[in-house]
């Protein structure tokens, strides 16, 4: 029987990032989530829509990853497949305070604060993702890079070993899987994890 697989891009991203994972997954019939959401509050309710879908595997890249996790933990997936997921955005966000060179109180004070970076800091956010920490408890293997500039490896081994994730990292890899010696890498990492869990 096949099985429905739901591909979640990240910013700047596409659905039709999901034709990359057909061959991957020849088992699957593949999806890929064309989403408007900025905020995790809005894909949750954005994403209800396919948690009535057959889709009982996730392929989530970044921000998608941190959307599904928020917006999907409650509906019957089997297996996830996250790519330099966003799995600490209270960490990312007073990261990028300091990047700007803000703090807290003008954040709070100014209600957002536009980057030289071009990301809009918000008040709303950071209060939002403080009140609702992450619950995830479906089997997940990520991959990310020894070089991401969002979340480091140690951000991402802390999550895992929350929530049972395995992680892989790719020594030169960066926050964006997106170069042929990335996406072979990723498509191996994929492939292996696939024949361990068949075998």
């Amino acid at each position: 029987m096949r099985k429905g697989l739901l591909y979640i891009h990240g910013k700047g991203g596409a659905a039709a990032e999901a034709e990359h994972y057909r061959p991957l997954f020849p088992d699957c019939d593949v999806t890929g989530l064309e989403y408007g959401s900025r905020t995790p509050w809005e894909a949750r309710d954005e994403f209800r829509r396919f948690a009535e879908h057959d889709h009982s595997i996730v392929v989530a890249n970044s921000i998608g990853a941190f959307f599904a996790m928020h917006a999907l933990g409650d509906t019957p997936i089997e297996r996830a497949y996250f790519i330099s997921p966003v799995v600490d955005m209270e960490r990312l966000i007073t990261d990028m305070l300091q990047w700007a060179g803000v703090t807290e109180r003008d954040l709070m004070e100014q209600g957002t604060i536009e980057t030289s970076f071009g990301e809009t800091l918000s008040w709303e956010y950071l209060t939002w993702v403080r009140r609702h920490p992450v619950s995830w408890h479906v089997p997940t293997s990520i991959l990310c890079g020894a070089n991401d500039n969002l979340q480091s490896p140690d951000t991402i081994r802390a999550f895992a070993a929350r929530t049972g994730a395995d992680v892989t990292v790719m020594e030169g890899g960066e926050h964006w899987f997106h170069t042929a010696e990335q996406m072979a890498f990723l498509d191996n990492w994929i492939q292996r994890k696939r024949r361990l869990e068949a075998d």
